[in-house]
């Protein structure tokens, strides 16, 4: 932060390394560390998952990962089993290989689900935009968090498309450092479940190819999130997930509308349209998030116990909340302006040699 020339180097040094979990934060820690070194992608896979195995041998997602990403989708199509991409954008790199998990859900809210399936939609649902419709908020409740279901990894299948973000996860991709995680960095919202998808929807909106692939890794749920402190700081994250999404709904349809603008002459994306998007979005009126937190409100006090102490919580910090939100996405605006600052600072990092050994 110190060599990117930026005009607050000790405000992206918080939002690099804050006081507190970040998901976007870990994983643009990663994005730099990858540029100090060199290299030409990145591939995340998350702590609380493990790989699945077929006849005894492991299934690696960076197989098709290696195969593809960075690739003109052109020279690409060999590797994949087929191609649902249009001609027109077979020029361009594949920005993104990913897959998705099996196993438990990915939002650790099950148990709402099997104390009360209405509440179960009702607190869903919500993460919809407010102007949906029922039917089509019930479609996104019936289909979220899943991943890929329960069937095991049988035998490869990879396609080469403008990936829909739904059918992907961050616990299990990878992005091109060039085309992407060098040009825009992911949100780095506190506690904030959710805040690190925001690259596959810049992939997909900006009409990037990708490869979606079925080397789904298994997700698991840490004992952790079953203790009363694990328990209230992990819904404590996924109310802020539901109030990040006023803005970054916002932003994705602005993205969306803004199609290949979003991508410079050389295919790359554009950090300074995603940063005035994310700006924007900052002036909407917050009407919406307070109604979120009144529904959400509602639904945890009818499961009561545990949620009912949670609803004590969130009233507690109602407003708070709401301005974090905010300030989150404002933050997020600030940090994709100065990305590429980071980036440059970061290839001239000076790296030490391998240690000397000793007898």
């Amino acid at each position: 932060t110190a060599r990117s020339t930026t005009a607050k180097p000790a405000l992206l040094l918080d939002l690099m390394l804050p006081d507190g979990l970040s998901y976007g934060a870990c994983t643009n820690r990663a994005f730099l560390i990858a540029a100090a070194l060199g290299c030409e992608s990145v591939h995340r896979r998350d702590s609380d998952s493990r790989y699945q195995t077929l006849a005894g041998r492991t299934v690696f997602p960076v197989h098709h990962e290696l195969l593809s990403l960075g690739r003109r989708a052109a020279d690409a199509l060999p590797g994949v089993t087929e191609s649902a991409l249009p001609d027109a954008l077979l020029g361009r790199r594949v920005a993104m290989v990913g897959g998705s998990f099996v196993g438990e859900p990915s939002v650790d809210i099950g148990r709402i689900r099997d104390a009360d399936p209405e509440t179960y939609h009702d607190v869903v649902s919500l993460w919809a935009p407010e102007h949906w419709s029922q039917a089509r908020k019930r479609e996104l409740v019936e289909e979220s968090f899943l991943g890929a279901g329960t069937e095991p990894f049988t035998a490869d299948h990879s396609l080469l498309t403008v990936v829909d973000p739904m059918r992907v996860d961050m616990c299990n991709i990878a992005f091109h450092g060039d085309t992407v995680c060098e040009r825009v960095p992911l949100p780095p919202a506190r506690d904030t479940i959710g805040s690190d998808y925001f690259l596959i929807h810049l992939v997909h909106d900006a009409r990037l190819p990708g490869v979606l692939h079925n080397r789904h890794i298994v997700n698991y749920h840490t004992g952790e999130r079953r203790t009363d402190h694990g328990f209230l700081a992990y819904q404590t994250r996924f109310a802020k997930f539901l109030l990040s999404m006023r803005y970054f709904h916002f932003v994705y349809d602005r993205m969306a509308e803004a199609g290949d603008t979003l991508l410079d002459e050389h295919g790359r994306a554009r950090p300074s349209a995603v940063a005035a998007l994310a700006r924007e979005s900052t002036g909407l009126d917050t009407g919406e998030n307070l109604r979120r937190l009144d529904a959400l409100d509602r639904a945890y006090r009818r499961l009561g116990g545990r949620y009912a102490d949670f609803a004590d919580l969130l009233a507690g910090r109602r407003e708070r909340l709401i301005d974090e939100a905010r300030a989150d996405i404002a933050d997020f605006a600030l940090l994709t302006e100065a990305w590429e600052g980071l980036v440059a600072a970061a290839r001239t990092t000076p790296l030490p040699g391998p240690p000397e050994r000793h007898r």
